[in-house]
This record gives structure tokens, sequence and C-alpha cells, in this order.
């Protein structure tokens, strides 16, 4: 399975879409899945409506979708884990105030970046996605624990093209206002942030630290993954 199908198909299944699913949710994780279950009617809409037009005029599609995933995904904490060190508090911290308006703007100028880079490539794999057998199984290690918690970890399993079900991970975190926010997704062993991290930073070196150079040459990986 190829890494766009696989991610668009992750993206499919972590926004709830219950056809031929069977999900089982614990009490602490019910507001995390009812934030993925709104999203996915509207989501879905959009997919059904895009076959219309979206050879046409695929702008139009991948911002309707990027309007429903921004609710969704911390779209500015993922891009300060990709950037790593070059984000970090204590780089922040031990610059001047020039130093750290700079570092604001990169963040800034790389989340949009990274939004639009990440919804392009879900987008693509919505509309190729097929109809699969979906297991959501219920909240595991710190969802356990309590509905206090401010870190949910999903695990699906996606019965697809293979014998053996796809797992996907869905690490959740919850934001200083409360609310539930996608921060990572695992594809089998493939851990995406990890992934764009070292591309990053592999950028960085090659640019000699140049990270508006890093920014304006970005493009996001692809990946095969295989279980």
């Amino acid at each position: 399975m190829s890494f766009c199908r696989s991610i668009g198909v992750a993206l499919a299944f972590l926004l709830g879409w219950t056809g031929n699913s069977q999900i089982l949710a614990q009490d602490q994780g019910q507001d995390a899945y009812a934030l993925v279950q709104d999203t996915t009617e509207q989501v879905m809409a959009v997919v059904v409506a895009a076959d219309d037009y979206v050879d046409s005029d695929p702008e139009r599609y991948y911002s309707q979708i990027q309007d429903l995933l921004d609710p969704l995904i911390d779209f500015r904490g993922f891009a300060r884990s990709v950037m790593g060190p070059y984000a970090s508090s204590e780089r922040y911290r031990a610059l001047d105030e020039a130093g750290r308006k700079q570092l604001i703007a990169e963040l800034d100028r790389f989340t949009a970046v990274m939004r639009a880079s990440l919804v392009r490539t879900y987008s693509k794999g919505l509309l190729a996605f097929g109809g699969s057998r979906i297991e959501l199984v219920a909240p595991e290690g710190d969802a356990a624990a309590g509905a206090g918690n401010a870190t949910l970890s999903v695990r699906q399993l996606i019965y697809a093209d293979k014998s053996q079900p796809y797992v996907v991970m869905y690490q959740m975190g919850r934001n200083k206002s409360g609310d539930w926010k996608l921060r990572n997704v695992i594809i089998e062993s493939v851990n995406l942030g990890a992934i764009y991290r070292d591309q990053f930073l592999a950028s960085a070196r090659e640019e000699a630290g140049d990270i508006d150079a890093v920014i304006d040459s970005w493009t996001t990986v692809v990946v095969d993954v295989e279980n």
C-alpha cells in the first residue's frame, strides 16, 4: 500500500466514518470521538460532492477539506515538533528579542506550508478511498487511567488489501483550552511526525541552518507503508 493511500485511508478512518466498522470507545474518549465523528459527516460530504468538480477545480476541494480539518489537527504543534531543536523552548530562551521574533516568524511560515502539504496528501488519499472493514479499538494506556487525562491513544485496525490488518495509532492531546487535537499518526511502525522531523533536520543540514531555505524547498516525503 502506498504512503499516499495509506495516509488518506488513515485520515478517513480517523474521522470516524462508520461504514462497515466497529467502534468501541470508553467514556474518557467520548469527547475526542465526538469531535472526529462530527468532522466525519462534513468531510465525507465534501469528498462525495468533489466528484463533480475536483478535476477542474482541485483547489476548491483542498480548501474545503482544510477548513474542516483545522479544528481537529494541531498544525502548529505538529510543525513545531517537526522543526525539532530549531523551534524548541530552549532555543527560544537562548535568543535575543530579534532572534525570537525571527523564530516565531519561521514557525508561522512553516506551519502554513506543512498544513497545506498535509491537507493535499490527505485529500488525494481520500479521493482514492475504497470501502474496508474497520475496527476502532477502545483507548489504551493513558486513556485507561481516567477521564481527566491530557492524552489519548486510539488504536485502529484496517482490513484492506492484505490478510492482516494495518495498525494505525492516533495520538490525541488536549490543548491549553482542554480541546482534543490530533498530534501525530503512526501507520504500522511508521511514525509520520518522526519521518517529517528527520526530513527537516536533514534539509537544515544541507542548507547550513538556513531555515527560510528549508521552508522554501519543503515538500512532503513519500514513504511506502507495508506490513
